[in-house]
């Protein structure tokens, strides 16, 4: 099969890419290497998950980008850097491919700094997400799965979650923009028949995890055996989940759809 995997040199995008080949897959990757962190993790994301050692030389991130197209562009494998609201740009790459499935990764995340970016939230997670659905329709591509999110569940005091639970109160701009990804993508699956998954990943750690996430600073602080602060009472609890476990999940998607 051949897979579209938007944000495929993030972390969870890096590693299903890297599953995909491995299964004799091919996969396109779109990812627009943004600013949310440095670039160069990216980058040797990306390389891990074609196969090649890191002896990247970094020359600038224009300059970089291209070499990282060049060089790890393949039979089965090719990076795009470009924006998913670019319609332009993934017009053409929709033309250049013919995808069985596409797998939306891409996406701008975080609770917090969604409440100091509102707008370019919504502009990457709704404007950029309705930008593929409507690629899918006109190339008659119809199996879609798209990365969710928990936050969606909100204040949400029932333990265990469910699927069942209400979503109606989410109580941040990132979580908003997932739930309208929900709704928005039943709306493409009643009206054009699109096969759809969503996926409300709960808390994901593992190898090229971001810097920003929790896990990530923990294990900072640990190596440096320096405290790590308690917030609130101490009875916080969250879900986590393996990078490993997350694959399996989406690959479990592929085949059920």
């Amino acid at each position: 099969m051949k897979f579209l995997i938007t944000g495929a040199s993030g972390f969870i995008g890096s590693h299903l890419a890297e599953r995909l080949l491995n299964d004799g897959h091919s996969v396109v990757n779109v990812d627009n290497f943004d600013n949310f962190y440095d670039y160069k993790i990216k980058v040797r994301n990306t390389l891990s998950s074609v196969g090649l050692t890191n002896t990247f030389k970094h020359n600038g991130k224009e300059t970089d980008l291209k070499e990282l197209e060049r060089l790890t562009a393949s039979e089965n494998y090719r990076l795009y850097c470009a924006d998913i609201r670019d319609r332009s740009a993934m017009n053409d790459i929709f033309t250049d491919h013919a995808f069985d499935m596409v797998i939306h990764l891409a996406a701008l995340a975080g609770v917090r700094p969604s409440i100091e970016r509102p707008v370019d939230y919504e502009s990457v997670n709704i404007h950029g997400t309705m930008n593929l659905w409507q690629l899918c329709k006109e190339y008659g591509i119809n199996k879609f799965i798209c990365a969710s999110s928990s936050s969606i569940y909100g204040n949400n005091e029932k333990v265990p979650f469910s699927e069942d639970d209400n979503v109606d109160r989410p109580i941040s701009p990132y979580a908003a923009t997932k739930k309208a990804g929900e709704v928005m993508g039943h709306v493409y699956h009643h009206l054009y028949n699109i096969d759809m998954i969503q996926l409300r990943f709960f808390t994901v750690y593992g190898p090229r995890q971001r810097p920003d996430l929790a896990i990530h600073k923990f294990a900072k602080l640990m190596t440096a055996n320096t405290p790590i602060p308690v917030y609130g009472d101490g009875t916080t609890a969250r879900d986590y989940t393996y990078i490993d476990d997350i694959v399996a999940g989406i690959c479990g998607s592929i085949q059920y759809l």
